[in-house]
Order: structure tokens, then C-alpha cells, then sequence
């Protein structure tokens, strides 16, 4: 353990050799660029003001002088059934950290700090792999964090060039408990080997694309035919029933999608309204 740490603090990480020591088997990864999305203005919708803060959280920042809006740079988050697992990128205050730990009843031995969370299954492990990269993991193993400092041998993983990516499990796929109006989309994809969403910049506003690699051509062509005849179900349903499109309405973003297979891919693509950010973002 301790030399696979040293090695890996020693060289400058990428996402892809951070994704490499995530577990990744039937988890949701995301991975989100918040110095990207604070340039373009996105990320002071998503904190909103300070006063609407928790106060356990305006404890936190007042104790550690950290606060992500401003000192998070990139996160990378692997929710897996063995827990939540996250490498961030940022500004740290290392000694305050610790002392934080330390107020909170946990304790920290070496590089590692651990302490209890909500609940006994939330057990949070945190550590420095890099001076301005923390891992961090919250999982009924107390050591858990320690996955994150392991070396791996082997190629790196394709990662998205997105702002904003996930790669979502045919677990959530196929489960109902989805967002209003997307569960027939979901149920068009939940067989394919691989789905991946990412959100990019486009002429002054955002688009969602979607990457979905199936077992053969004869599945992705099926898979563009089901997501095209959904989507124009659903631009139907919206046309009868005479309302004003709502732009910050998920059904008016997902009425105005396309998709093209091309051998073992489908492609999707989402144009995407500001409205429709600040609704899913900022609640306001």
C-alpha cells in the first residue's frame, strides 16, 4: 500500500488513471469540471447564496476554510454497491482538515482521517493523494480510501472530453424510480453494454449528448429506432395538448431529441435551454 501511494503522489494524476482505481462495476461514475463550469457562470447557479446554506455545512466551511464553490476544482464520484468513492481536485487546507476530523470525534493516522457519518453503513475515510487531490470514501469499510491509493498496471480508460460526464449502470436503467418522462428512454438503452451522457458548451448554451455502445449494429439500429419513436410520441403528446413549451420542462428537452446509429453506436443529441439549467440546478 504504502509504496503504490508514494508513487502515486509522485506523478501528476489524470482522470483516466484516477477512473482506473474507482470501482466501476455496476456503479455510476460522474465526473464534473467545476473550474469549466465556474468560467461559464454555472457554477454560482448551482451554490446559490450563502444564507441558503445548511448550518452544519456553513460549520464545516468556517472550521476548514473550504467551501467547493470557490476551491473545488474537479470531482470524479463512483457510487458502487460497495459505496461512494470520490477523488477532488482543489484548494485544501490540509492542518484544518484534521483538526476538523479531530472536533468531529474521528482521528487521523498517518496521511488517512477517518470518522463516523450518519449512519453506520457511512463511515467517511479521506486522504491527501496529491497536495491539491483528495480521495475520499464513505462505505461501511472504515479503510475504504485506501483503494483509491492503490497503483493499477495496465492500459488507462477512455474518459469523455465533457465538462459534465456519467456513465449510468443498467441498474438505474432499469429501475422506475427515474425522473418523470424518462423511463421509456431508459428502458430503450438498459441492455447496452455501455451508456454514456455528457453535457458540453454549444453557441452560448449547453447540449446533452449521448453515447450508448451496443453488442452488435442490429441492436443499435434498433435502440435509434425505439429512442426516435419515443421522442416523437412524446413531441406529439406535447403538440396536442396545446400547451406552451416549457423550456425549463424535461419533457420540452427531451421532445427535441436525435439520434443516429452508426455500427455499434448510437448517438444522441439534446439541444438544451439556460431555463432549463437553472431549474435542474439551482431549484429557482
Amino acid at each position: 500500500m504504502t509504496g503504490g501511494v508514494i508513487w502515486y503522489r509522485s506523478r501528476t494524476l489524470t482522470t483516466a488513471q484516477l477512473l482506473k482505481r474507482m470501482p466501476t462495476i455496476d456503479a455510476l461514475v460522474v465526473y464534473i469540471d467545476f473550474e469549466k463550469l465556474r468560467q461559464a457562470g454555472l457554477v454560482q447557479m448551482l451554490s446559490g447564496s450563502k444564507e441558503e446554506e445548511e448550518p452544519e455545512y456553513q460549520e464545516f466551511v468556517r472550521k476548514t476554510d473550504f467551501h467547493w464553490s470557490d476551491d473545488l476544482d474537479s470531482a470524479l464520484l463512483a457510487v458502487a454497491p460497495s459505496g461512494k468513492f470520490i477523488a477532488a481536485r482543489g484548494r485544501f487546507d490540509w492542518k484544518s482538515l484534521r483538526s476538523f476530523v479531530d472536533s468531529e470525534g474521528g482521528g487521523c493516522y498517518n496521511a488517512m482521517c477517518q470518522l463516523h457519518g450518519s449512519t453506520p453503513e457511512r463511515r467517511i475515510s479521506f486522504m491527501p493523494l496529491q497536495s491539491n487531490l483528495m480521495g475520499m470514501a464513505i462505505s461501511d469499510n472504515k479503510d475504504a480510501v485506501e483503494q483509491l491509493g492503490l497503483y493499477h498496471s495496465g492500459p488507462d480508460p477512455k474518459v469523455p472530453d465533457a465538462p459534465i460526464w456519467l456513465t449510468i449502470p443498467a441498474s438505474i436503467l432499469k429501475s422506475q424510480d427515474l425522473p418523470a418522462g424518462t423511463v421509456s428512454f431508459a428502458r430503450s438503452v438498459a441492455n447496452a453494454d455501455q451508456v454514456t451522457l455528457m453535457l458540453v458548451p454549444e453557441n452560448r448554451r449547453l447540449a446533452a449528448k449521448m453515447v450508448v455502445l451496443c453488442r452488435n449494429e442490429e441492436d443499435a439500429a434498433r435502440i435509434a429506432a425505439d429512442l426516435t419513436k419515443t421522442t416523437d410520441v412524446l413531441r406529439s403528446m406535447i403538440s396536442h395538448s396545446h400547451a406552451t413549451p416549457n423550456p425549463a420542462d424535461i419533457a420540452s428537452v427531451l421532445s427535441a431529441g436525435s439520434f443516429q446509429a452508426s455500427g455499434r453506436k448510437v448517438f444522441g443529441y439534446w439541444p438544451i435551454d439556460p431555463a432549463f439549467i437553472e431549474s435542474m440546478l439551482g431549484g429557482r
